[in-house]
């Protein structure tokens, strides 16, 4: 291969390709691989930390309908971490559902576009967190409304 050129990813897309904002480098392909690996870990981690809170709300759905004779505080305890679970769950599924996402930019070259105005995203804060949408400023003008 010749120098300054790079081979395509593992979905073909071209790292130098990928978006970056005024200033920054070129991404790499070793960046790209490194991004790729972040999210394929924290879709195996998710997966399974899904599957564990799932089981674990078992358990606590059959407890739930167990606890005829509980008082108040027991009742109200045990709904707590129900709903405390149920809420870890959906995140992690949200999460997970972006993670799956950012890979599939990153496999059709996608990766880096903001969702909301098009432009890049910037590859430094791809690098810190893969699973974002939205550039900086959209992401800004989003959390005022």
């Amino acid at each position: 291969m010749a120098k300054g050129t790079t081979k395509p990813t593992a979905a073909g897309v071209r790292a130098e390709t990928l978006p970056v904002l005024p200033g920054e480098e070129p991404w790499t392909d070793a960046e790209v691989e490194e991004v790729r690996q972040q999210l394929l870990t924290s879709i195996e981690s998710l997966t399974a930390e899904i599957a564990t809170a799932e089981a674990d709300l078992a358990d606590l759905m059959r407890d739930f309908g167990q606890g005829a004779g509980d008082d108040e505080a027991d009742s109200g305890a045990k709904q707590y971490e129900r709903d405390h679970e149920i809420a870890l769950t959906n995140s992690a599924r949200t999460m997970l559902a972006e993670a799956r996402e950012a890979l599939e930019r990153l496999d059709n070259g996608t990766f880096g576009v903001c969702d909301s105005c098009g432009g890049p995203i910037g590859k430094a804060r791809l690098q810190f967190a893969p699973r974002v949408v939205l550039c900086v400023a959209c992401k800004t003008k989003q959390e005022r409304r």
